[in-house]
């Protein structure tokens, strides 16, 4: 694993995670107080919450999208 692997690895990384923050930022602003209300009814308890988390990422195929929400 050469200088450039690395390097590449520290990129893709770097522009992952801005890229989730710009999605998190993105439906904060579009949704704010209203997500919030409707994902703390969805999870008042933990076993809830997974089996919501669980739906929703293989709805949208996506944990990353399900971890920023």
């Amino acid at each position: 694993m050469g200088m450039t692997d690395i390097l590449s690895l520290l990129g893709g990384l770097a522009l992952f995670l801005y890229g989730m923050h710009m999605m998190s930022n993105g439906l904060e602003a579009a949704a704010g107080n209203r997500m919030k209300s409707i994902l703390e009814k969805l999870t008042s308890n933990r076993i809830k919450g997974v089996l919501v988390g669980a739906v929703i990422t293989a709805v949208i195929q996506s944990s990353s999208a399900t971890t920023v929400m």
